[in-house]
Parts: C-alpha cells; sequence; structure tokens
C-alpha cells in the first residue's frame, strides 16, 4: 500500500530536481535575481521579490495542467521570454526589459479595479455623434423669412443709382489718380467725416481738402484752425479735426504714411470704428472682412426683420447680420441699404406706399399709418321733409341693390361728415349772431345812463 506512494513521491522529486537543475530554470533564477536587486534599491516596498518570484514560478510548474491565472501567465511569459532574447540583446537591454516586465506587473497589479469583474462598463460615445450635432446646427441655421425677394426688390428699386450715396459715397470722393497710399487716406479721411454726417456735406469738405492737397504730409502741416474751416460744417467738426491729426500722425509714425491693412490695426486709430474700419478694408484695400453697418442699414434690417431679435446698436446688428447672410452679399449690402434708406425708408415717414416690399415687410405702414378721422353719431331725423332727404338712412337705402355692406357704411360716414361740416358755418354765425345781439344790448344799457332822465321818471321818483 505504502510501496505506491513511495514511488510517486521520487517520481515527482526527481521530476522536479530535472527542472530546477535546468540551464534555463537557473539562468532565469538568474536575471530575476538581479531584476529583483535593482528594484529592491529602488524601492523598500519590494522587499522579499525573488522569494515571492520563486513561489509564483512553483506555483505555475505545479498548476501546468490547470487554467493558469492572469498574473502567472504574465511572469511565465516574462520568463520564457528572456532566455530566448538573450543572444540577440546585450545584458543592459535584458536587465531593462526584466525590470520594465517587472514594473509593468506591479502597475497592472495596483490598477486592478475593487469592483467585482462580472460588473459592466458604460458604453462608449459614438464618433459619429458629432457629425451629427453638426448637421442639426445645420439644420437649424436661422434666416428671414423672405429676405430674396426683398432683396431682389432693393436692387430693382435701386437700379438707377441716383441716391446721394451714389455720387458723394466714399468711393467717389478720393482722387482715382493719385498714388495708392494717398488714395487709401484719401478713402479714410472721408469716412471718418461722414460719421453723423449727409454725403453733399461729406462731398463738399472733401472737395475743399483736396484743393489744398489731401495727404498725410499736408495734413500735418496744416494747423487746426485751417483744417476746421474746411471740414465745416461736417457733425462735430471739432472733434474731427482732433481725431484727423491723431491718426494722421500715427498713420505717419507706425505704418509709414500708408493706412493698416488689417481691421485691427485700422481700429487703433483714434476716431474709426467697426464701420469704418470694415468699409475701408473693403474700398481702400479691396478685402471683404465684414459688412459696414451704419445707421441706415441698421434701421432697415430691424423693419424687414432680418435681425432674429430687435438689436439696439450698429455693431449688434452687424454680428446678427454675418450669422445668416451670405458672404459674398457683405460688400453689396451697405451700399444697397443705404440708398434704399435715403430715398424710399426714411428715418421718419418712410414712403411704403411706393415700396416694393410692402407687402412682405413686417413693418409696412407701421411707422406712417393712415390717419382715421372720428366721426360724431347720426342726430336723429325730423319730421321736416329736409332732414329726411339728408338723413343717412335715406341714402342708404338709395344705393343699388349689390353694393357690399362695407360700401353702404362708408358712404353714410361720408354724408355724416358732410352734415356736419354744412352744420358747421351755421352754427359760426349762430354764436356771432348771437354776439353782435349781447354787444347792442350792452351799447342800449350804456347809452340809457349817459343820457339825461325823462319827465316821467323824474315824477315816478318824486312820488317814491
Amino acid at each position: 500500500m505504502l510501496a505506491p506512494v513511495r514511488n510517486l513521491c521520487v517520481y515527482i522529486f526527481n521530476r522536479l530536481t530535472v527542472r530546477m537543475n535546468s540551464p534555463y530554470f537557473t539562468e532565469s533564477v538568474a536575471m530575476l535575481d538581479t531584476c529583483a536587486t535593482e528594484t529592491m534599491v529602488k524601492s523598500d516596498v519590494n522587499k522579499g521579490g525573488i522569494r515571492r518570484l520563486r513561489s509564483r514560478i512553483a506555483q505555475g510548474l505545479r498548476s501546468e495542467d490547470g487554467p493558469p491565472k492572469v498574473k502567472a501567465e504574465v511572469h511565465e511569459q516574462s520568463i520564457s521570454v528572456a532566455p530566448l532574447q538573450k543572444h540577440a540583446e546585450t545584458p543592459a537591454e535584458t536587465l531593462s526589459s526584466c525590470n520594465n516586465t517587472t514594473i509593468k506587473v506591479k502597475e497592472e497589479a495596483d490598477q486592478a479595479p475593487l469592483t467585482s469583474p462580472r460588473k459592466p462598463r458604460r458604453g462608449r460615445v459614438k464618433v459619429e455623434y458629432e457629425e451629427e450635432e453638426g448637421a442639426e446646427l445645420k439644420r437649424e441655421r436661422w434666416e428671414p423669412r423672405d429676405w430674396r425677394t426683398q432683396l431682389s426688390f432693393i436692387r430693382e428699386m435701386r437700379s438707377k443709382r441716383d441716391a446721394p450715396v451714389d455720387q458723394m459715397g466714399a468711393e467717389k470722393c478720393y482722387d482715382s489718380e493719385a498714388p495708392p497710399e494717398v488714395r487709401h487716406y484719401q478713402v479714410l479721411i472721408s469716412l471718418m467725416l461722414s460719421s453723423q454726417t449727409k454725403d453733399h456735406v461729406t462731398g463738399g469738405a472733401m472737395q475743399r481738402l483736396r484743393e489744398h492737397g489731401l495727404s498725410v504730409d499736408a495734413i500735418l502741416k496744416m494747423d487746426d484752425e485751417t483744417l476746421g474751416k474746411l471740414i465745416y460744417p461736417v457733425g462735430f467738426w471739432r472733434t474731427k479735426v482732433k481725431y484727423i491729426k491723431q491718426t494722421t500722425a500715427l498713420i505717419q509714425q507706425e505704418f509709414g504714411g500708408d493706412i493698416p491693412d488689417t481691421v485691427e490695426g485700422l481700429m487703433r486709430l483714434p476716431g474709426v470704428g467697426p464701420k469704418m474700419a470694415h468699409l475701408a478694408m473693403d474700398i481702400a484695400w479691396n478685402r471683404v472682412s465684414g459688412i459696414g453697418v451704419d445707421t441706415h442699414v441698421h434701421r432697415i434690417s430691424n423693419r424687414l426683420g432680418w435681425t432674429k431679435k430687435e438689436t439696439k446698436t450698429p455693431e449688434e446688428t452687424r454680428r446678427a447680420l454675418e450669422e445668416w447672410l451670405p458672404r459674398d452679399l457683405w460688400s453689396e449690402i451697405n451700399w444697397l441699404l443705404v440708398g434704399f434708406g435715403q430715398q424710399v425708408c426714411l428715418p421718419v415717414s418712410p414712403l411704403c406706399s411706393v415700396c416694393l416690399n410692402q407687402h412682405t415687410c413686417p413693418s409696412a405702414h407701421r411707422s406712417s399709418p393712415n390717419k382715421k378721422l372720428k366721426s360724431s353719431p347720426a342726430k336723429p331725423a325730423g319730421n321736416s321733409p329736409a332732414d329726411k332727404l339728408a338723413s343717412p338712412t335715406k341714402q342708404v337705402k338709395e344705393e343699388p341693390a349689390d353694393a357690399s355692406l362695407s360700401q353702404r357704411k362708408s358712404t353714410a360716414k361720408q354724408e355724416v361728415l358732410r352734415n356736419q361740416l354744412q352744420e358747421q358755418p351755421t352754427s359760426e354765425d349762430n354764436a356771432s349772431s348771437v354776439l353782435k345781439k349781447r354787444s347792442r344790448r350792452k351799447g342800449r344799457a350804456g347809452a340809457q345812463q349817459d343820457r339825461p332822465p325823462s319827465s316821467r321818471q323824474t315824477q315816478r321818483t318824486a312820488e317814491t
């Protein structure tokens, strides 16, 4: 009974002895000893690494036939790969690879989840979500309802090019035969003068400046009094004299005598805002950087409903227009709306009756509604034949049978107004006659007081 057990033990001991005495095992144990010593020097936590490695190796050999664990598989892979790479690698590379393997095993052990591995993970976000979000944003892009039709009508109304901006705008005020830097400077000065000023006043000021030499050097040599006389009567001319002198000096010092070629550089100049900067980039440098929004563009855009919500300042209108208006229309829209605002869509009492957009404009006839006369209720008709003929009911009965109810009502109101107008002079005559009678009575009373008393009156007073 004990003989088979003893033979089995002898077999297992011989098997283990052969495994332990094999060259692969001795070399791997030596390498693992060196790795363990290195790790022990680097960290005090890794004490007893050789013992644990040996025990894990022994456990791996014992459970060779059973299903290996994850950590044991990693150790066996590191041990089995190391001898095979010995001939291809140097001892330093082998040591570093072994050290990296040991550190990797430790990091994996530290990063192991504390919860049960059976717990399902959360689903990852799909990459297509960003594309779908971009498509939804494109679909939700806001645009005015009838803006293309309204724009075509505005072009038709501006086809004659007879507005003041067409004759005396910033594009017509500079000298086309001057050098490029002088043309650029004249465009900027015309834009600075046009603020809060009508185009014909700006055109006259630019003509006088050009006659005295409108360039950077000429303006720097000119005194403030002379410059003020030349640009008068533009709006805020004293402030503009100061801004023109400061801007010209800055152009000479920092930009070499020519205006900046960027919006940021132009807005650094005193007295230059976003509208002037974008228009200067378009006219002087032939670059479309944004929409030039002045008071006309600001007013008309809000009247037509071209902004998602009502804007308070021209800068808010510019941002609202640039969000939906195609870029190829940015240069044209200022010229179209400025001339349209000067001729048809006026600031006060716009000519909505002659505008082609009166049926699609949300603000049509709102600023200049039709005035309605108030009519008093009709007086009851008397028994006289004249009252019967003048009564509005008789006039309605005399209309043809096919007349509509609205026409009948309007006719009745007109007749009532006519009767009131006819009765008005008679009332004035009556008032005048009443005043005359009162004056006559007063005159008689005064005359009686001035006359001497008669004989009868003296007798009556004596009797009393």
